[in-house]
């Protein structure tokens, strides 16, 4: 993998990687205002967790036709957020960052009329990761080399932003399909740098605690040998296993797990990412064609974070809030209001279905 670092108009990096030599040596001919983020953590003390107030996003851009999408090549008379004519993956910093390195680090110690709400810099970072130039194209069609090619791509931004002093964890994800909030429909995901411990993954770290009190023995091994040969399994090879979890909360939910225990992306093997590709590309297909149009979701890597790194087992999350054709999953009363899902799917019959779905 070949990675070029260049500068948009106003300062912000963009990073070109391809997999053979390519130039880059295109310039953004854009006049951009400098990029103001006005974040700031909020600290929410019945709950425990960190709230990221960005007021300054509201004027990001949203939905725009496909002839003006700022996430395609620039072409003649019509500049882009990646200025060259065609690429393969890229990486830029975001132009609406909800967190940033270069935020205002000058903010009252609490919430005006609120001494407990802690206030704190909105520092981090937040990237756009552009999987392919093709605007029409999806994550279920790169084919194995460009999605092995994105899967190098998160590893080297997990070890570099991971390395970033004040960064306490990383989270590559995607959003895909407008039911899902999806404001660019360009084939993309982002990765945030969290200054600060996410509530699901503090709350995951707090049972793998528990239960080796409990039992001596690693939560996380425990679930992946039952689940690896149950009848929740959808897709599966030598180094990988995709399953329904037993206790689902969204109609359509797949974790996929290594069967060997590793940290984050970057330590995953050669072997390792070859075989995640054929896993991941597989079950995607199998959303895209349960229905008779494609499953928005939503695809969650859970890394280790920086506090509790030895005691993590690497996992990402594929989900949708589709339940059946023209039918959305809401989270209503219950699970907006307190927190508690209650499906509206059987996690055996979803992984049945799952399998049952011809991808040829």
């Amino acid at each position: 993998m070949i990675r070029t670092s260049r500068r948009l108009a106003d300062g912000r990096e963009i990073l070109y990687f391809d997999a053979q030599p390519v130039p880059r040596e295109a310039s953004d001919t854009r006049d951009l205002p400098a990029v103001a983020t006005r974040s700031q953590l909020r600290y929410d003390a019945l709950l425990d967790e960190w709230v990221v107030v960005a007021s300054h996003r509201q004027t990001r851009t949203f939905l725009p036709p496909a002839d003006e999408c700022p996430l395609c090549p620039s072409t003649p008379g019509r500049p882009t957020e990646i200025p060259e004519a065609d690429y393969q993956v890229v990486v830029f910093e975001n132009r609406f960052p909800s967190l940033a390195t270069g935020v205002e680090r000058d903010v009252p110690a609490h919430v005006e009329g609120a001494p407990l709400a802690e206030v704190r810099p909105g520092f981090g970072r937040c990237e756009v990761v552009c999987f392919t130039s093709e605007h029409d194209g999806s994550f279920a069609r790169l084919g194995a080399d460009r999605a092995r090619l994105v899967v190098d791509v998160w590893a080297e931004r997990t070890a570099e932003l991971s390395a970033v002093d004040g960064v306490e964890q990383v989270f590559c994800f995607e959003n895909h399909g407008e039911e899902i909030g999806v404001t660019l429909s360009h084939p993309h995901g982002q990765i945030y740098a969290y200054p600060f411990l996410t509530p699901r993954v503090g709350k995951v770290l707090a049972s793998v605690r528990r239960h080796r009190e409990a039992t001596g023995r690693d939560l996380f091994a425990d679930v992946v040998e039952a689940e690896s040969t149950g009848p929740r399994v959808v897709a599966a090879n030598d180094r990988w296993t995709a399953f329904v979890p037993a206790a689902a909360r969204w109609p359509y939910e797949v974790q996929f797990f290594p069967l060997r225990r590793v940290a984050d992306v970057p330590e995953l093997d050669d072997a390792d990412r070859d075989a995640f590709v054929d896993v991941y590309l597989d079950v995607l297909g199998r959303f895209a064609r349960r229905f008779d149009t494609p499953m928005p979701y939503i695809a969650s890597w859970n890394q280790a974070p920086r506090s509790g790194r030895d005691e993590w087992w690497l996992h990402l999350q594929l989900f949708s809030l589709r339940r059946a054709p023209g039918k959305l999953k809401y989270l209503a009363g219950s699970e907006s209001g307190q927190g508690a899902f209650i499906t509206d799917t059987n996690p055996e019959d979803v992984a049945a279905a799952l399998r049952a779905v011809v991808t040829a």
